[in-house]
């Protein structure tokens, strides 16, 4: 019987083509804010395997285990695999920083995924089916940038939840992350389009910038039996920009 993916962000550009490929070995659940762009989506899918549409706000905590539980009744599903795309991120320096855009941030960043694997690994809620979970966090969850510091600090807390959870949910549950460097996708392109700016980032990046099936695919590998062994690990994925210490 094939196993059912659970997939957060699934309509932004990396969220989208983890879907599209992830479709044909996986049930997939494909969840987010905008229910038009979730079946255009879905439209797109493998139609080897069911395909499933969640809209879903990962700001509204308080409401978010009785979507999902409910959800998981109504289509009578266990959910094996997870895959934590959905992110937030405005670039704001300190001095504009604020409470809303903190807990805005962390909400769907961090906190949410911490609430869906205490979900997915519950008994009652899931027949405590989930083994793998896989975090999309970014580069600079281990580095710094100018105006980054609410989101950087929320993919450093999210790759601190990994691995602990890797340690407490071991052997059972697979936890890992993935850290993608800069990728083009359709909100990105704009940026990339600048000739100045894109020669700038590419000079930074040994192997060029990223497309999102570079990020889909190690997804795919952590996800599946063949990384069996892997857990509680941050995978950097941006083409050598990490290592470049080029002047």
């Amino acid at each position: 019987m094939k196993e059912t993916l659970f997939l957060t962000g699934a309509t932004a550009g990396i969220g989208e083509e983890i879907a599209i490929r992830l479709s044909s070995q996986y049930n997939i659940i494909l969840s987010g804010r905008n229910n038009e762009k979730l079946e255009a989506l879905k439209a797109k899918c493998s139609k080897e395997n069911a395909v499933y549409v969640l809209q879903l706000d990962l700001s509204d905590l308080d409401n978010l285990e009785k979507t999902i539980s409910l959800f998981i009744i109504q289509n009578q599903l266990n959910i094996e695999k997870f895959v934590h795309c959905a992110g937030y991120m405005k670039m704001i320096p300190l001095k504009l920083v604020n409470q809303d855009l903190i807990f805005d941030t962390f909400k769907t960043n961090v906190f949410s995924a911490n609430i869906i694997v205490k979900l997915l690994t519950n008994k009652k809620a899931n027949n405590s089916a989930l083994n793998s979970v896989v975090l999309i966090s970014s580069n600079i969850s281990n580095r710094g940038a100018k105006a980054m510091s609410t989101y950087g600090s929320s993919k450093a807390a999210l790759d601190g939840l990994m691995r602990s959870l890797a340690v407490e949910l071991a052997p059972k549950v697979r936890i890992n992350s993935v850290l993608p460097g800069a990728v083009i996708t359709e909100m990105t392109k704009s940026i990339f389009e600048n000739e100045e700016v894109n020669q700038r980032m590419s000079a930074q990046y040994p192997l060029g910038i990223g497309q999102p099936e570079d990020i889909a695919e190690i997804v795919s590998f952590l996800l599946s039996n063949q990384a069996r062994w892997i857990t509680g690990q941050q995978v950097t994925v941006d083409g050598g920009r990490s290592i470049n210490i080029t002047g």
